[in-house]
């Protein structure tokens, strides 16, 4: 009988966290360089460099490579010739190794837990409780499979119930798009079909810990009708042509990942969960031998990119812009940020919009009159720093917000991730504003850019709290100009067209 004790297990769990935090799967970067290599997109490819690049910089210093670090999903398949040695039950386990990773001193972890899940909403601090599967399987051994799942990805999970006689394949590629960018492709689609509504949602769930290996599925083709479904699914997905960050581009998806299981003779129900490109998991196994030896890959296994930030871009002073010169600016242009940029991101929109309706309006500190406001909630500073790893947060999130901070602030510009809603980009274009697209899965990179960082308002709200950052050289693309044309339209439609292989009707 395999003894397996306390400590072993949570210092597995803390390790392994803090492993995925600042370390990309060796399949998931072999992957990404490859669709690196082939994109033909520019903007695509670019954005996709800036990936490549914010990966080598985590691995070598250790700190995220997404400002959201995740909520802790863990798969236990426990050994039932198994003791355990401890008087906690496995949630707590579990937790006790989250909290230990999330709050490790060398490398904090944004906590981004809330409870209760509506009304106060406040943080739990240490980004506890995870969420736990556990089956008692044979054996005398422990088998974890662990992820960390961003937000913005785990947001654009999908579920039906399709009858027995529907298309799967038809109902993928009519929701994919519906997903927009906020999900940070390229990454992986986890599909689940079967079992019922819960079965189907955890299969997909559980088969983006999948390793990659799609291209060796081409090379030696298909065995049944499952891997068959996954090479229809990668091609057409593909040829939908959303690209990298939805900017339109070869590569959206680098692997579909399918777990099945049977079902009612009524029912096909089916779910897709994507992973994003801060795509963070890992496996290992407890034998009663001590806490898990996870091996750290080589730099070696990083592809070398010559990325440079300034080529082609235009430089703006945040200090100095005018609506005029925004108006200038054209969709898909890259720019570098210098100069005082505001941030603000869920709690602190809903605060300023409440205090806006109350007639109270914004706090001392808060004028927004001529500014950009950038949506990201940091991780926070280690050593040195000035922040921590600060990527950008889903702007679409914001587009409630965005017709009144528009129209009652004087703010000129917003800088998130991901495509803006119909309302929000009617707002933009009324106002004569424009919005701005930092790459989801840079964090650290764009950290590189930040300078200072002070408080402004609402320090209560942690992470989400309004603060002013000096920054030089943030690399950023025109999204939606003053005009109101989105790249997040165009893109994709122009890349769709071009592929040719997927005719509009069928996602329209």
């Amino acid at each position: 009988m395999t003894t397996i004790r306390e400590s072993d297990f949570v210092q597995s769990i803390a390790d392994a966290l803090q492993f995925i935090s600042y370390y990309h799967p060796r399949d998931y970067l072999q992957a990404l360089a490859a669709a690196y290599e082939a994109e033909e997109s520019p903007a695509a490819k670019d954005a996709m460099a800036q990936i490549l690049v914010n990966s080598r910089m985590c691995a070598e210093g250790h700190r995220p490579i997404c400002q959201d670090t995740g909520s802790v999903v863990v798969f236990l398949k426990v050994g039932m010739a198994v003791r355990w040695e401890t008087r906690l039950s496995i949630q707590d386990l579990v937790d006790a190794g989250v909290r230990l990773a999330y709050q490790h001193p060398d490398n904090v972890l944004r906590a981004s837990i809330v409870s209760p899940p509506i009304g106060a909403r406040k943080n739990t601090g240490d980004n506890t409780p995870a969420v736990v599967h556990v089956e008692l399987v044979p054996g005398d051994q422990v088998e974890v499979r662990l992820a960390a799942k961003g937000g913005g990805s785990e947001n654009k999970s999908k579920f039906t119930i399709l009858n027995p006689s529907d298309s799967l394949v038809d109902w993928v590629l009519k929701t994919v798009p519906t997903m927009g960018a906020g999900w940070c492709p390229p990454g992986m689609l986890g599909i689940g079909i079967g079992g019922s509504a819960e079965k189907a949602m955890l299969m997909a769930k559980e088969a983006l810990l999948g390793h990659i290996d799609i291209q060796e599925l081409k090379a030696r083709g298909p065995a049944d009708p499952i891997e068959e479904l996954r090479l229809e699914l990668y091609e057409k997905v593909n040829a939908l042509g959303i690209g990298a960050q939805g900017l339109g581009g070869l590569t959206t998806v680098l692997d579909v990942k399918i777990l099945s299981f049977p079902t009612h003779a009524a029912s096909l129900p089916v779910a897709m969960i994507p992973n994003c490109a801060a795509t963070r998991h890992l496996d290992f196994t407890l034998a009663g031998n001590g806490p898990a030896v996870l091996e750290p890959p080589r730099l070696a296994d990083w592809p070398t990119i010559a990325y440079d930030a300034t080529a082609g871009a235009r430089r703006v002073n945040l200090d100095t812009v005018t609506r005029e010169d925004i108006a200038a600016w054209q969709p898909g242009e890259r720019l570098l940020l210098c100069g005082r940029l505001l941030t603000g991101r869920d709690a602190a929109h809903k605060r300023m919009v409440d205090l806006l309706n109350s007639g109270e309006g914004l706090p001392e500190g808060v004028d927004l009159r001529g500014r950009f406001i950038y949506y990201v909630g940091p991780v926070d500073p280690v050593g040195d720093e000035v922040v921590g790893p600060a990527g950008p947060t889903t702007a679409t999130r914001m587009d409630k917000f965005t017709e009144q901070m528009l129209s009652r602030t004087g703010l000129i510009g917003m800088v998130g991730k991901a495509e803006r809603g119909p309302a929000a980009i009617e707002a933009i274009r009324r106002h004569g504003a424009v919005y701005l697209m930092a790459v989801g899965g840079a964090a650290y990179l764009v950290a590189k850019a930040i300078k200072s960082s002070r408080l402004v308002a609402f320090g209560d709200l942690g992470m989400e709290a309004i603060r002013e950052f000096e920054v030089e050289d943030m690399p950023v693309t025109v999204a939606v100009d003053s005009r109101g044309e989105s790249v997040h339209t165009t893109g994709p439609a122009q890349w769709q067209a071009r592929i040719g292989k997927i005719p509009v009707a069928v996602v329209g």
